[in-house]
Parts: C-alpha cells; structure tokens; sequence
C-alpha cells in the first residue's frame, strides 16, 4: 500500500507542501568518507556494483591525484566540519600498492580534520592477500578490514566466479589476525546448489574465524548481472529462509549481536561507518560512481560522480566530474530516512526523525500508526524499532513511507 503524506517543515503552511526542498536544520549530522576504487581482478556474475576488470596495471597513481583533486573540489561543501569515518570500498580497494593508499591517505589526512581514532576501513578480497603488504596497510592508518569470503565451500566459491580458494580464505582470515584486531567477513548464503548442511558449516567456519563484524546476505539476481541473464539454479524461498534463520541463531549463539538486517557484530563492534548510514547521517563519496548525501541547514543534497574510470578522471580536470546533484524533496525525506533507520534492529529514537531531516513528528504519524496496526513497528514515547514481522517483510514496512 502507498500513500501521498503532505509533508510540512515546522513553522510552514501547506503551500510549500511536496516540490519543496527547504528544510531547518538546527544541527549538522556526523559526515563519513566514502573513497571507491573501481577496479578488480575480475568481475563477479552476481555483482552490480560500479567495478571494472583491470586489464594490466590500474592507474593508480592518475587515480588518487583525481581522488586528491576530489576532495579539493568538495571542500566549500564540508568547510570546517570533521571527518568520523573512512570507508575505501570497491571493486577490490587491496588491489592498490601499499605506496599509492599510503599517498591517498596523508592527501586526505592534510585536507580534511579527521576524528581521533577514526574508523578507516578497506575492502579486501582474499585472492590479493599479502602478509607484507597488509602489514604496510595497517601501518598506514587502516585499522578495520571488510573481508569478501563469501564463503568458505570450494564448489561454491567457483559457482560464484571468486577468484580465491577455501584455502586463500582461510589464509586471509590468518592475515587479518596477525595484523588488525578489528575485520568484518562477508558471507552469502542461498548459493546455486547450495544445501542446507553447507550453509550451516559455512556458518560455523565463519565462527571459527573469530572476526568482530559478520555482514551476511542472500544471494540475489540482480539486473545487469550476468547471473540475471544466466539465472542459475538457486535454494527455494522456504529454504533460504531456514538458510536465514539457522545463519542468524547460530551466530547469536556465537555472541554476535544482530543489530542490523544483514549485520552481526561482538559487543562493542559495530561498523561505525555503515550505522552513520542507517541512522541517516551525511557522506562525500569521492572516485568514479562514488555518492554523497550532505546536508545544509536550508535543504540536503544527494550527489553523483561519473561511474566510468576514464570519463570520471578526465571530469576532474575541468571539474565536470560530477554527473548529477539533486536536492532531496520534502516528500520524499520520510521514505529516505526509514528506508535507512528501519534497518536497525533497535529502530530509531523518534527525536532523530526531526534532527537528520529537518521535518516535525507529525510529518510521519498516520504512517506510523499504520505500520503499527500492521504489526510491522513497536513503539513508544522515545523509540521506534521493527518488530520481527517488520524486519522479515522490511519491504512491505518501507512501502508504508512511500509518497
């Protein structure tokens, strides 16, 4: 079901209703950095993110010059305010010599106040993994990895096109100890002729490898994917839900805590960067394809950069590298922030809502009304948080804050 909610800033009349794009702001929220390298070894059939096969050496020094000029050029829109976290993502971040990060981060270092002990994260995938070039890593500044394993089965790893082995996984969870006492391992389940034992020892590996923050996912046949135009032969919704429940139980047993839909972490562990996304916080995103969502007291901004390596860096020199920036409509802020928020297991506190968008309570309460009586939220005078109806059809609770 959707509904049209006349969406109207505190102190405003119905006249400035839907096409509308001011907003009050009384405070800034937290901004993260969000750097993408776009480059990988190979591309996955599953993978619809902005990567690109490396055919011989990646420009990597051309690259973080534009990243560099990037952030010069973004600068008049984050004047003066501090960086919380750093998240290089991908392609396959690890593919850049350990000289080349080490150059991008003290760029960044000297251009923009980051937080003491910033959370800086890299992806990494386990068929580039070096003992000494993660070592130079860490010494550089990285103090987090985001491992793609996917998993630890071999017939499934070459059913997904990885470039890495069972055993190049489990040598890059090694690696990941001896130098970063903080790494997330990705895991995805609902694999082609994937069985319900396998899911479950794929679990249980993960387990065994002890990282702090488990992001697992369901395998999906997303558009432009190879696998959507070769569709292989995929474990039945009612099995990729029990996939789904054993995955989520055995890792609570573990003492991971469930605190996002596809997230699990040790006390203490959860990806700083990525919660600065749920809670509807502000992000640059520098590099080819790269977004951003910034905030000003008088409206918020999403943004886009050109997705082509080549057309991106060749945008920088004449500073047309961004292909698109919109500011976001009143109507479309409630969606906006749910669709973000509600993803966390413990919902949201309700004073939120009217910080991260400038709109007042009233904006949001026959929708959340509805989403109640639906059985979908449980709320009270301070929070709002998904019920596990809510989090298992997290779509049909989105669609209530559609405009």
């Amino acid at each position: 079901m959707t509904r049209t909610i006349p969406i109207v800033p505190a102190g405003a009349n119905s006249a400035s209703l839907s096409g509308d794009t001011n907003v009050r702001l009384t405070a800034l929220p937290p901004l993260a950095l969000y750097v993408h390298i776009p480059w990988c070894v190979k591309k996955c059939p599953y993978c619809d993110f902005n990567s690109h096969e490396a055919k011989g050496d990646i420009p990597e020094d051309a690259y973080v010059d534009a990243l560099t000029r990037d952030i010069e050029l973004a600068l008049p829109q984050i004047w003066g305010r501090k960086i919380y976290t750093i998240f290089f993502g991908g392609g396959t971040p690890s593919l850049l010599s350990p000289a080349a990060l080490d150059t991008l981060l003290a760029n960044l270092r000297a251009r923009l106040p980051l937080e003491h002990c910033s959370e800086i994260t890299l992806e990494a995938n386990p068929g580039t993994f070096e003992a000494a070039k993660f070592e130079s890593f860490r010494k550089s500044g990285i103090n987090r990895l985001s491992i793609g394993i996917q998993s630890f089965n071999a017939k499934h790893l070459q059913a997904l096109g990885r470039i890495h082995n069972d055993d190049e996984a489990h040598r890059a969870v090694e690696i990941a100890h001896r130098y970063f006492d903080n790494f997330n391992l990705d895991l995805m389940y609902a694999l082609p002729g994937q069985t319900m034992q396998e899911a479950a020892d794929d679990i249980d590996a993960v387990i065994a490898a002890a990282p702090t923050h488990v992001s697992a996912y369901q395998l999906t046949l997303e558009p432009n994917t190879l696998f959507h135009r070769y569709p292989p032969q995929l474990p039945g919704d009612d099995t990729a839900e029990a996939m789904q429940t054993d995955l989520e139980g055995r890792l609570q047993a573990a003492g991971y805590g469930h605190y996002e839909t596809s997230a699990f972490a040790q006390e203490g562990r959860q990806s700083r960067h990525n919660v600065n996304y749920w809670q509807f916080g502000d992000y640059l995103g520098i590099g080819a394809g790269a977004a951003s969502k910034i905030s000003f007291p008088d409206r918020i901004v999403r943004s886009l950069r050109h997705k082509q390596p080549k057309a991106y860096m060749e945008g920088i020199q004449t500073g047309s590298h961004v292909l698109e920036e919109t500011p976001v409509l009143l109507r479309d802020l409630p969606f906006e922030f749910m669709m973000n928020a509600l993803r966390l297991t413990d919902g949201f506190p309700l004073r939120l809502f009217s910080e991260r968008t400038g709109l007042p309570f009233s904006a949001i309460q026959q929708t959340l009304d509805e989403a109640e009586i639906k059985g979908l939220i449980e709320r009270d005078h301070e929070t709002v948080k998904p019920t596990v109806r809510g989090r298992r059809f997290l779509n049909d609770l989105l669609q209530i804050f559609l405009p």
